[in-house]
C-alpha cells in the first residue's frame, strides 16, 4: 500500500524535523501542534493508490495542513472561547456519545426482535382507520401501451391482438415485445399519470394529456412512431387512493407502531433486568 508513498516520507521529515517529547504516541509522526501530534497511521493512504509519487507527496501535505488547522483553531477556540460555553459544547459532545451509543444498540435488538410478518386483515384495518392520510394529489392511471414502429409489417396484428387482449394475445405480446421500443402491458396495477406521459412523447404536447382524464382506446402518432394506449381506470386528485397503491405506506405506518411498542418493552426490560440483578439501584 505504501509503494509510492513511504520514498517521499523522507522528505517531509527534512521539513518537519522536530523534538519529540515523551507524550507523542509511539510510531511516526509526521506534523505536531502544540501537545497533538499526526501520526503515519491516522493517515488513510488507500486514495493515493496507482498515483503519481509527486501527487501523493502533495495529498499527504493538503492532510498535513488541513489537520494543522484544525488542531488550531481547535486550540483557538478552547483559549478565546468562555468557560460556560465550552461546558456546553462538552455536554453536547457527551449527549451526541450516549445517543450514537444508545440508538445503535436498541437498533440492533429491534432488528432481532422485530415480526415484520402483515397480515391482510391489519392492513385493511390500518387502511380504514387512516383514510384522511390517503386522498390522492395525482391523477392515477391502470393503463398498457405499445410503442413500436410505423412501418412494422406486423403492426396491424400487433393492434388488433393489444385491443383484444385476450391471455392467448397477452403471451403473444410479452413473447414479441424485444419487436417495441418500449412498452407496458401490466394493466392491473395503479401507476401515476406524469409518468405515463414521460415515457409517451406525444402526450407531451398540450391538449393531448387530455385523453389520459378518461377510460378509452388511444392510437398515437408521430412521424416515426405508433403508440397503442388502452387506458382502464382513472383517479382524479382528491379521490381516495386505492389500497393496492398504498401498501408500502401501510406496512410502514404498521413496522413504526409495532418499533415503538417494542422498543419502550425492549427498555422496561433491560431496566427491570438490572434491578433483579442488582447492577440499579434506587436510594432512598
Amino acid at each position: 500500500m505504501f509503494r509510492n508513498a513511504l520514498p517521499f516520507f523522507s522528505l517531509i521529515f527534512l521539513f518537519l524535523s522536530c523534538e519529540l517529547s515523551t507524550s507523542a504516541k509511539n510510531g511516526f509522526p509526521l506534523a505536531r501542534v502544540n501537545d497533538e501530534y499526526l501520526m503515519l497511521d491516522d493517515v488513510d493512504f488507500s486514495e493515493m493508490q496507482g498515483i503519481r509519487t509527486e501527487d501523493s507527496l502533495l495529498h499527504v501535505q493538503t492532510v498535513i495542513r488541513n489537520w494543522a488547522t484544525q488542531q488550531l483553531l481547535i486550540d483557538g477556540a478552547r483559549i478565546n472561547l468562555g468557560e460556560e460555553q465550552q461546558t456546553h459544547f462538552r455536554e453536547l459532545v457527551k449527549q451526541y456519545e450516549t445517543d450514537l451509543y444508545t440508538s445503535a444498540y436498541v437498533e440492533a435488538l429491534v432488528k432481532r426482535n422485530l415480526d415484520t410478518t402483515l397480515t391482510q386483515e391489519e392492513l385493511t384495518a390500518t387502511y380504514n382507520q387512516n383514510k384522511e392520510l390517503f386522498v390522492l394529489k395525482e391523477d392515477l392511471i391502470k393503463l398498457r401501451y405499445i410503442n413500436i414502429e410505423s412501418n412494422m409489417s406486423n403492426s396491424q396484428e400487433i393492434k388488433r391482438r393489444f385491443k383484444r387482449y385476450s391471455s392467448e394475445d397477452k403471451t403473444h405480446l410479452d413473447t414479441i415485445s424485444i419487436q417495441f421500443n418500449s412498452f407496458f402491458l401490466n394493466d392491473s396495477i395503479w401507476i401515476k399519470a406524469d409518468q405515463v406521459i414521460s415515457k409517451i412523447k406525444p402526450l407531451q404536447k398540450g391538449f393531448n394529456k387530455l385523453l389520459l382524464k378518461k377510460s378509452n382506446f388511444i392510437q398515437l402518432n408521430d412521424s416515426l412512431e405508433l403508440y397503442l394506449i388502452k387506458i382502464n381506470e382513472v383517479l382524479a386528485p382528491g379521490m381516495q387512493a386505492p389500497m393496492e397503491y398504498v401498501l408500502p405506506t401501510l406496512r410502514q405506518i404498521i413496522i413504526n407502531k409495532r418499533k415503538l411498542i417494542l422498543i419502550n418493552q425492549l427498555k422496561k426490560e433491560i431496566v427491570n433486568d438490572a434491578i433483579n440483578n442488582k447492577k440499579f439501584e434506587i436510594y432512598d
